[in-house]
């Protein structure tokens, strides 16, 4: 065998799994077929939080003087150097994936990788050159691409997909986002907050559709405060794009209607890149596209693992992160825990932030839990009315039985960083009584999970 293991992909799934998989002694190779660090680093989670700064930037120079600064002049975005930065972010953070694979050992394959047998790996280069190499244990991480609808064909220039609307070289006066999961709500807003009018599109009754309800209601009031036309219960019927602009037909509850813009967005949900990889030929097990494994990631194959969005679980770099971990302990003859897909956190880097873990309200009592639900508003805490954030709450369910904290949900500046608290917290079994005790420095944001905490159990002091 060349080697122990060679992971075919090297997104947040397969780069980590092939680090620890070198921390673990393996000779490991990992293989890519584009930019090393995959769609996260390269297309995904990256550059899109660098064009949500420069965003929030332009929004800050908007009102600055709110904060009693002046600026004069008008304040203006440019489109194409906040792309020329996030290129720059994220070609960084490809560049530093790189470094860690050498540091580590873990020789890079770059080309197309196809499983010919369970132990061998074929990679065919750019001109077209092709090279087997054999390992013990393959790991497929091949990632997603954007989802795309019969009557939403992308045509990479009026109707779009994320990666073209990363790189768009002229701002749109007007755009149709269809979908509203994070990738389309954060697209929506950033586009929205440099002077795009914006028309998100969502089929089910509420925004963010995983999140809790509130949540989403003050998300879309949030939205529609930026004057962003907001479609909840409607789908896209068709788009006429023969025109200079795009006439999208929309069924709503009040009918259907007619908007025109000069790019659609389609952020419709992801498909998973298992096409022409050999899992047909070799026998891999799959389910609606989706690779089935086990706990530890293991195929019906012996050999073959398959980790990341590929698979039925939630699609989150994170989460990939974590997958890969597990895989490769068990490959290294380790005893890991498997992954508590109940604890997983989830974050929308729109303004407001939202970000969330467990169980929703509705899901805690569709599972027969009595609860007790505490709430805090940013309108309360100091913090957020000092940066001028005041939009947004901390919302806590916790077990009326036993005190168990169930789920978490906030919407508001700087959630995405104190959701992690909740994780904690719901790993270690904390009840909302340790919480309350648990003392939150002030003045900070992440007091109102104390207060929210507090609320459940008729406690709270600020309110």
């Amino acid at each position: 065998m060349n080697y122990d293991v060679i992971v075919v992909g090297s997104g947040p799934g397969g780069y980590v799994a092939a680090i620890r998989a070198s921390q673990l002694g393996l000779k490991v190779a990992v293989v890519e077929k584009e930019n090393i660090g995959g769609i996260c680093l390269n297309w995904g989670c990256i550059p899109t939080k660098s064009l949500l700064k420069s965003a929030q930037a332009f929004e800050y120079a908007k009102h600055a003087s709110d904060y009693g600064v002046s600026i004069k002049g008008d304040v203006k975005p440019d489109l194409a150097a906040m792309v020329k930065r996030s290129r720059g972010v994220a070609d960084g953070m490809s560049k530093g994936v790189q470094f860690l694979l050498k540091k580590n050992k873990i020789e890079q394959l770059l080309g197309f990788g196809k499983l010919t047998a369970k132990n061998t790996v074929e990679v065919t280069d750019d001109s077209g050159k092709k090279n087997s190499y054999t390992a013990k244990h393959i790991i497929i991480a091949t990632g997603a691409r954007s989802r795309e609808l019969p009557n939403l064909t992308q045509d990479g220039e009026k109707i779009i997909g994320y990666r073209k609307a990363l790189v768009l070289d002229k701002q749109p006066e007007s755009m149709v986002v269809v979908g509203s999961g994070a990738i389309g709500s954060e697209f929506a807003y950033f586009y929205q907050s440099i002077g795009t009018q914006v028309t998100l599109v969502e089929f089910m009754p509420t925004l963010v559709p995983n999140e809790d309800e509130e949540v989403a209601k003050q998300l879309e009031r949030s939205f529609k405060k930026m004057k962003m036309k907001v479609l909840t219960s409607s789908s896209v019927e068709k788009v006429d794009t023969s025109g200079k602009k795009c006439k999208v037909t929309v069924k709503t509850k009040k009918g259907e209607e007619v908007v025109e813009a000069d790019v659609v967005l389609s952020a419709v949900g992801i498909t998973p890149n298992t096409e022409g990889i050999g899992l047909e030929e070799l026998g891999v097990e799959t389910d609606k596209g989706r690779v089935k494994v086990d706990d530890f990631y293991r195929t019906n194959i012996e050999g073959v693992y398959a980790i990341g969005d590929i698979l039925a679980g939630p699609a989150l770099a994170h989460v990939a992160s974590a997958e890969g971990i597990v895989c490769v302990e068990k490959i290294a003859g380790l005893n890991p825990k498997p992954v508590d897909y109940g604890n997983i956190p989830g974050c929308t880097y729109t303004s407001p932030e939202v970000s969330s873990v467990g169980m929703t309200e509705a899901k805690a009592k569709d599972a027969g839990y009595e609860i007790k639900v505490g709430k805090f508003p940013y309108s309360a805490s100091g913090k957020a009315s000092a940066a001028g954030q005041k939009d947004g709450f901390v919302k806590l369910i916790f077990d009326a039985k036993y005190g168990e904290l169930l789920g978490a949900h906030m919407i508001g500046g700087n959630v995405t960083e104190m959701i992690a608290e909740m994780v904690v917290a719901k790993k270690l079994e904390i009840t909302g009584h340790e919480l309350i005790k648990s003392i939150h420095p002030h003045p900070t944001m992440s007091e109102a999970i104390m207060e929210a905490a507090a609320a459940a159990y008729d406690e709270v002091i600020h309110l």
